[in-house]
């Protein structure tokens, strides 16, 4: 277990422990565009209701990620009972809360103060002990953790290698990262840009086809900061079964790193 099981807090809240000597990754119209959705992040028919459909997939996969990881009992409720855990790009706390009630010391941090904000609200009136912090990740003294997870985030980035590098630092020895991005693929410029954020499912603005990144491209970016890339994970889209776990990358996929 990591160093930053001392920084549990009594309350959900959002801090900051800031290191001005790392490099910044984030975009500050990114975090501006996200910082406007933070109002209703919550709300399942709002602007971040692709996310809310999405987010049962994804914990499916974080879930059995874990269980192969550690070699848990896949009966446990708590699976990450006694392990921490930080989520960078952690929006409202969409993957912070099911974290926290997994068991894990959860930290999320966000580029934008709104986001942390709203979720350090929402995790206190759902009775859950969750610390938040606004800012580049790349810049907080927080130790390193168990479990690093950030879904749906590294598209949004400015420098993907020196913020994969920012993440493998956070990462404790034996430890699990977890992430998630669309495809660079016409499947993905049609469906997610094109088509979702023309029609309003996704808020316009908040993907950039030029920025996806291929699965053969983030494995030779976790490989230059040590880490080896498990094989991706494709979530699909299907009329019958809406998003799915699939073997089919060509929109969105999954991964997890682990050190070499």
């Amino acid at each position: 277990m990591s160093d930053a099981t001392a920084s549990s807090q009594t309350n959900s809240s959002v801090a900051s422990t800031s290191d001005p000597s790392s490099s910044a990754t984030i975009r500050p119209e990114e975090a501006a565009h996200f910082g406007t959705l933070a109002k209703d992040w919550w709300d399942p028919k709002g602007s971040s209701a692709m996310l809310h459909k999405l987010n049962p997939v994804r914990l499916r996969y974080v879930r059995e990620a874990i269980d192969m990881h550690w070699g848990g009992d896949v009966q446990s409720v708590k699976p990450l009972a006694g392990k921490t855990a930080l989520d960078v790009g952690c929006g409202a706390g969409l993957l912070c809360e099911p974290l926290a009630r997994m068991g894990a010391n959860v930290t999320g941090v966000d580029a934008a103060p709104e986001n942390a904000q709203a979720a350090a609200l929402h995790a206190e009136g759902s009775g859950l002990d969750i610390r938040y912090i606004a800012g580049e990740i790349g810049q907080q003294n927080i130790g390193q953790f168990d479990l690093v997870t950030s879904l749906e985030v590294i598209e949004h980035v400015a420098d993907k290698q020196a913020f994969l590098t920012d993440l493998a630092a956070k990462l404790a020895p034996g430890g699990l990262m977890i992430l998630s991005t669309p495809n660079r693929t016409a499947a993905s410029r049609m469906l997610l840009v094109e088509g979702a954020e023309a029609i309003g499912a996704i808020p316009k603005g908040t993907h950039h086809w030029d920025d996806f990144i291929k699965p053969e491209e983030l494995s030779s970016l976790l490989a230059n900061v040590g880490l080896t890339m498990s094989e991706p994970t494709g979530i699909a889209f299907g009329p019958a079964k809406g998003l799915h776990l699939s073997g089919e990358l060509g929109l969105n996929y999954i991964v997890t790193a682990s050190a070499t």
